[in-house]
């Protein structure tokens, strides 16, 4: 009798996932809530919840949904006020949900959304031994949660993230404390994770969580895995979400952009929803900027302009100052340069890498014109173009050092993304001579680039030299970043 009653609760579990526990209720308020999140509809997600809150006042769900839309908040505001103001909700949440019933899979889940959710903002704001304390707890109530509630499939969610973000994470302090706690992640064990529920998602009872399961698959297949399948993924992935979602349109704009698709970009932002039900999100301004100056269009100004004046956050200021230097310098303005280039290096902040090279850049001498197109037109695609403006040229032709190794790392980029393997090993290996005593990332980078040649080829003993000479080359621009790259993949090669 004790076996059948324990199959039955764990049939009704499968069956019912969403709304078993009458205090952990994903009832009709809940899911439109929860729904109206994922569109960036928070005004409308405020809305159910404090209907819910009248009518369900003892439902745990809704602390978890009030931190979702905290948590959107600020990653559309980017606004450490805001950030400020809300951190102070958690403790609250936290203490309504751990004082219901623990018999729910949404009891431990619920509290380490919370946690790792917080713990995801904190970073961006650099407040990193929080955010590893709050890793940490994350990780043990998921893991616990998973023994108890193996069949309860969202806590692969939050697992793939743990392990993903953690298995390549850079050196730094958020990866030393977590070290000290012994919490390590593996890369790929995330991936997979991610893979297997995008997948089976929309099969199952779980298919309203599949929005949240893409948005964080598509973080880390662009950002963290810088994987060549970030672009087809996303993409598949994101094409069952309905085009109402402002939030799909950032994640089809933004992948685009860092995978050189970039008329594609310009003409998702182009049709993104827009009006007073939707959250701000000034971040879409500074990423159609982007998209028009990589195809070397100078109207792109008016985006960051208008990024600038809407925006209330802490990032990408520098480098949005930093761009329209470049489009002064297009237009032939020295002075315009100057102007924003010394803007770049004393307004805003340098939390996040962009923002960091931008004061980095602005700080250097004017970059050359001929290469500055060549590296926006690189970045949008637009590969001939920007073979057109440095195949005829030679590194002689360049006066100082930066410049001659910047030549050469980018013919050797072109000629990769053109699949001219040799042309692009002789310029990366140009580059790395010229540069792998440098301040620059060009030389580091160069090796990295080299060893995913290889490592494509399948000459595994000199991918795995290339990766080490990235690793080798010590204090340049983002040194984290290419050392956590090349890193990565030596683990593929082993």
């Amino acid at each position: 009798m004790i076996k059948f009653l324990r199959l039955l609760t764990l049939l009704t579990l499968l069956v019912f996932p969403l709304s078993l526990f009458a205090n952990f209720d994903f009832n009709a308020n809940c899911l439109n809530a929860y729904k109206s999140i994922f569109e960036l509809k928070l005004g409308n997600a405020r809305a159910y919840i404090s209907t819910e809150k009248k009518q369900h006042p003892n439902n745990s769900i809704t602390p978890l949904l009030e931190n979702y839309v905290d948590y959107f908040t600020i990653l559309t505001s980017e606004s450490k006020a805001d950030f400020d103001r809300l951190k102070g909700n958690k403790s609250s949440r936290l203490d309504q949900i751990s004082d219901d019933d623990k018999s729910s899979p949404y009891y431990l889940y619920a509290q380490a959304e919370i946690n790792l959710q917080w713990a995801l903002i904190r970073g961006r704001f650099g407040e990193y031994f929080n955010a590893a304390m709050e890793i940490k707890k994350a990780n043990g109530l998921l893991q616990d949660n998973s023994k108890k509630f193996p069949n309860f499939h969202l806590n692969m969610k939050g697992l793939g993230l743990i392990n993903a973000v953690l298995g390549n994470l850079p050196d730094g302090a958020l990866k030393s404390t977590l070290s000290t706690f012994g919490i390590k992640g593996n890369l790929q064990t995330g991936l997979s994770m991610f893979e297997k529920l995008a997948d089976n998602l929309p099969k199952s009872s779980y298919e309203p969580f599949y929005e949240e399961v893409v948005f964080y698959y598509a973080y880390v297949l662009t950002d963290v895995a810088h994987s060549s399948l970030a672009y087809s993924k996303t993409m598949k992935y994101t094409d069952r979400i309905a085009d109402t979602s402002l939030l799909k349109s950032y994640l089809r704009s933004y992948v685009c952009i860092k995978n050189a698709h970039n008329d594609e970009a310009i003409a998702i932002l182009a049709k993104k929803p827009e009006g007073s039900l939707y959250q701000p999100f000034p971040y879409l301004d500074y990423l159609e900027g982007l998209a028009h100056l990589n195809k070397l269009d100078l109207s792109a100004a008016t985006y960051f302009n208008h990024f600038l004046s809407s925006n209330k956050g802490v990032n990408y200021i520098k480098d949005t100052y930093l761009h329209l230097g470049w489009i002064a310098l297009l237009k032939g303005d020295k002075n315009g340069y100057s102007g924003f280039a010394a803007k770049a290096i004393n307004n805003g902040y340098a939390y996040n890498e962009k923002d960091k090279q931008a004061k980095n850049e602005a700080s250097s001498p004017q970059p050359s014109i001929d290469l500055l197109k060549a590296r926006l037109l690189f970045d949008g695609g637009y590969l001939t173009k920007a073979l057109q403006l440095l195949g005829d040229k030679k590194t002689a032709d360049f006066s100082s050092d930066k410049d001659k190794t910047e030549f050469n790392y980018r013919l050797g980029r072109i000629y990769d993304d053109l699949g001219k393997d040799e042309d692009a090993l002789n310029a990366y290996q140009a580059t790395i001579n010229l540069g792998k005593n440098s301040k620059y990332y060009f030389a580091a980078n160069a090796a990295l680039q080299m060893g995913k040649v290889y490592e494509k080829r399948k000459n595994f003993a000199k991918a795995k030299e290339a990766f080490n000479n990235a690793i080798s080359m010590k204090n340049h621009e983002y040194e984290s970043s290419i050392e956590s790259q090349a890193k990565a993949g030596l683990k593929r090669l082993n």
